[in-house]
């Protein structure tokens, strides 16, 4: 597809790569649009009545409060969260409620969890590099910052290791291979497949052998150096270079669509490729972006795949796109207004549930679509659900027990909307460690707290529910399970409580964001 040049702020990016100019570029109010939020619902509106389809209903406040909390903080809603937010009657609660959630500790490390995930190859075995916790807490950082997303992204490419050593794991993790850290950085940057054109020409798009090897240049002089008092440390070398296979030729550098980059004047290659890239001159960074950000809400990217850019694989709604791209270079690449913006759109707070009539296109956004759960979203809402104490993040990083769920519930699912789950993945919901501890009635603490003898079984079994699906009970639910748990004998009675919440939790209604 054809994309636009926005006018990025490269440089701003270039004083503080030679110069150290200190801060971070704050648009004024004066500056930031209307309401982009309102603009995708007219963009999307319009083509609901082109196509004839009806949009699903409002979801309702539960609904609505859980996919907020999992999307913006990774995790459900608390006991107490659940209860004052559907208690509230302002009109303007669920704005209230994405405002707090953004500024929130959760959101940062949330949002840590998505862009490591993006970042590390998928077979990556976080147990087996010690930098995982730099990487995330360095990311977190910026997060918690609100920096400039492009300036995120610069530095990232940048990065020399030592005293912050997080962001070289993205380079060792691919064993700095010029050729991997192309094609991963063309992939979450640019939104591009140039390694398709690694061995030949792209065979459905514009890049050629000379585009991809000529990308993975601006890495091929990329070393690394330990030392006992700084650590792992990156250099960038005064030769390397990479050839095309079976070639013997060096390939210059070059940006993708480019011509050939003469001899810098100054800077290596990565700090060349780092001022391009927030550059002008490139097209990619935004629409790329907005588009991740686009998919992690609502299921499916505008371009699906999310990396798969171009004239053969159109933008589903390609006006959307194009203004959100600008809205999100107009506001200096701010992350946190952009996820405000389409958390508080018509079509975010959409049901999950079709107005009726014939199924239709995905792409037409006129549902929420439903989403797994990440394997953090829900082993960190599990331990909430059985009142586990929520660790510090180095702590929550370095826990065996956590790592070893993250790893053996991984599957290749490329998006949120697959449905991919084995024998070893169901076996470790229906048995594992997680569950015992939100099921068990010697584990859990919330059923060591649904003990207190001043409640009702009709009160503990809807605070089951607010604890495990942030909603009350319906009233056949509420009269089926109160019923199982009063046939108890006094000596089962936590037993019988513990089998109501691992049915919960054990229903797709959990595992699964609506």
């Amino acid at each position: 597809m054809p994309l636009p040049r926005f006018a990025t702020f490269g440089g701003t990016f270039c004083a503080v790569l030679f110069f150290g100019v200190s801060g971070d570029f704050t648009p004024s109010a004066a500056s930031a649009e209307p309401s982009i939020s309102q603009r995708v619902d007219d963009l999307l509106a319009a083509r609901w009545k082109e196509q004839g389809v009806e949009a699903a209903a409002p979801a309702d406040d539960s609904e609505l409060l859980r996919r907020l909390y999992l999307d913006l903080t990774g995790v459900i809603p608390t006991v107490a969260e659940s209860r004052e937010y559907l208690q509230d009657s302002r009109p303007e609660k669920s704005r209230a409620l994405i405002d707090r959630l953004l500024v929130s500790p959760a959101h940062s490390t949330h949002l840590a969890d998505v862009w490591r995930d993006l970042m590390l190859p998928r077979k990556f075995d976080p147990n087996q590099t010690a930098g995982l916790i730099g990487l995330q807490n360095w990311l977190r950082r910026q997060f918690v910052d609100n920096r400039r997303y492009d300036r995120v992204v610069a530095d990232l490419l940048v990065a020399t290791g030592g005293d912050e050593s997080g962001p070289a794991l993205f380079y060792t993790a691919v064993g700095l291979k010029p050729e991997e850290l192309g094609a991963t950085t063309a992939r979450i940057f640019l939104g591009v497949r140039l390694d398709c054109a690694q061995c030949h020409n792209h065979p459905f798009e514009k890049w050629t052998q000379q585009d991809f090897w000529g990308y993975a240049a601006f890495f091929a002089r990329l070393q690394q150096r330990s030392r006992a008092a700084a650590g792992m440390r990156l250099v960038d070398a005064d030769s390397g270079e990479v050839f095309l296979p079976d070639s013997k030729s060096a390939v210059p550098t070059r940006y993708p669509g480019g011509a050939p980059v003469e001899s810098p004047e100054r800077g290596t290659r990565r700090e060349q490729l780092a001022i391009w890239m927030v550059s002008a001159d490139n097209p990619y960074l935004a629409p790329a972006t907005v588009n991740f950000v686009w998919a992690q809400l609502f299921g499916r990217g505008l371009v699906e795949p999310l990396d798969d850019f171009g004239d053969h694989n159109p933008a589903s709604h390609p006006r959307l796109l194009d203004e959100l791209a600008q809205s999100f270079v107009a506001s200096g690449y701010d992350l946190r207004r952009l996820y405000r913006s389409l958390t508080n759109t018509r079509a975010y707070q959409l049901a999950s549930r079709r107005a009726g009539g014939p199924e239709r296109p995905a792409d037409l956004f006129a549902e929420m679509a439903v989403k797994t759960l990440s394997s953090e979203q829900l082993y960190d809402s599990l331990s909430r659900v059985a009142l586990q104490s929520s660790a510090a993040m180095s702590q929550r990083l370095a826990d065996p027990q956590r790592q070893a769920f993250l790893i053996k519930m991984q599957t290749q699912s490329q998006t949120a909307t697959d449905f991919e789950l084995g024998v070893p993945q169901a076996l470790t919901l229906l048995n594992g460690t997680e569950l015992n501890r939100a099921a068990d009635a010697a584990q859990s603490g919330l059923l060591a707290a649904l003990e207190a003898p001043f409640m009702t079984d009709g009160q503990r079994v809807e605070i089951a529910f607010l604890a495990t699906l942030a909603r009350e009970p319906r009233d056949s639910e509420r009269s089926r399970f109160v019923e199982y748990v009063e046939s108890a004998s006094p000596d089962k009675h936590k037993e019988a409580l513990g089998d109501v919440v691992w049915a919960l939790v054990n229903n797709a209604e959990f595992a699964l964001n609506h």
